[in-house]
This record gives structure tokens, sequence and C-alpha cells, in this order.
């Protein structure tokens, strides 16, 4: 695993990648602030809602400024996920060919089950954030909750596109996925640091290139 993340922080940092997370870092930012300003009224009264049963008032307001910044930051971090997988094929093939030449694309990503994929992690990694929100405020536990939370967005439809380019066999697939959690955390480690969250996702994609690809797991 140590190699694995080694060969992805030198990769996140060559001008390819960097010119990549740049344009997936914007075209999210749009979409979040476009979905932000059409559901702004709608938050807000879900939030006003949600934290009705707190006795104090004073908490209710802290709560629901802290709500509506964790809940726009998450939205955030679910665009640049989806967007992240829509556009990473090209990206992922040229740094396999750069670090593993004698592997074959075999297939390529479909973008149905790839779109499903990344809505589907996203509504479950939401619905847990919105159902278990004071999660966040339990020292130390809390942090690595929403890593864990964070790692749900990244880690099925990584796999799959990953996996859709380069390997065919199930089982093979399946073992060479193990203790992708981890790694899915660990990229999502990026998301507590404003700016360089943009690049979170990417990471995760290079991380599971080298994780599916790497000598460390075959």
């Amino acid at each position: 695993m140590t190699r694995t993340i080694g060969k992805s922080f030198k990769d996140i940092l060559s001008a390819t990648v960097l010119l990549f997370v740049i344009k997936v870092g914007l075209i999210s930012l749009v979409i979040t602030a476009l979905i932000l300003w059409s559901t702004q009224s709608t938050i807000h009264t879900f939030i006003g809602s949600y934290l009705s049963w707190l006795p104090w008032d004073w908490l209710k307001t802290t709560g629901a400024s802290v709500a509506s910044v964790a809940i726009s930051y998450l939205i955030f971090v679910i665009t640049i996920s989806v967007v992240t997988s829509f556009m990473i094929e090209p990206l992922l093939i040229k740094l396999a060919k750069k670090h593993y030449p004698k592997i074959q694309v075999t297939g390529s990503p479909n973008v149905t089950t790839s779109t499903v994929l990344s809505l589907k992690s996203a509504l479950i990694a939401f619905v847990l954030f919105i159902f278990t929100f004071p999660m966040m405020f339990v020292p130390l536990l809390g942090a690595v909750y929403m890593l864990w939370i964070w790692s749900i967005l990244l880690k099925a439809p990584t796999i799959y596109d990953v996996s859709s380019l380069f390997i065919e066999d199930k089982r093979t697939l399946k073992d060479k996925t193990k203790r992708t959690t981890m790694l899915s955390m660990i990229a999502a480690g990026f998301n507590y640091i404003p700016i360089l969250n943009i690049f979170a996702a990417v990471f995760a994609q290079i991380l599971f290139l080298h994780h599916i690809l790497g000598k460390e797991n075959n």
C-alpha cells in the first residue's frame, strides 16, 4: 500500500493531472452553484424542521449555520465525484500506459452504469449524513466518521471506472479490490482541506489504478 500511495502522489503532481483537476474543479463549482441557487430555500426549510426538536434557541441557530455550510460542502464534494467519473477515462488510460505498458485496455465504462453508481453512492452518503449529522460533533470519532461517509462517494464508482478499463474477470476483480475502503478514506482526507478537496476524487481513481494494476496486488 505504501508504494501505491507514493506512486499516486507523484502522479497527482504531474502537469497533466493538475490540469485535469483544475478543469473538473471549475466545472463542479459552476454546477454546485446552480444546484445551491435553485435549492437554497428548500435546504433552509429542511434544516429548520430537522433542528426544531432542539430545546435551545442558540443551538438551533448555530446548528443551522453549521448544517447549511456542511450540506453545501457535501453537495460540492458529490458533484466533483460525479464529474470526475464522467471525465476520468482518458487520464486513467494515459497513466496506465505510462506505468504499466504491458497492460491492455479491455473495455470501457458504460456511461449509464457509471452515472447510476455515482448517483447511488451520492444518495447513500447524503442520506447517511443527514440522519447522522450530530456525529460530526463527536471529537475524533466524528472526523473518522466523515472520512467514511466521503469514502462511500468514492469507492463503488471508482472501482467500476478503473476495473471496466482493465479487468474482465469478476473473480480477479474481487481479489484486486480488497482493502479499498481504506484507500477511499485516504483519498477522502483531501476533503478536510479547502481547495485541495478538488483532488480527492482524482486521487482515489489514481490510487485504485495502482492498487489494481500494481505489483503489490498481483
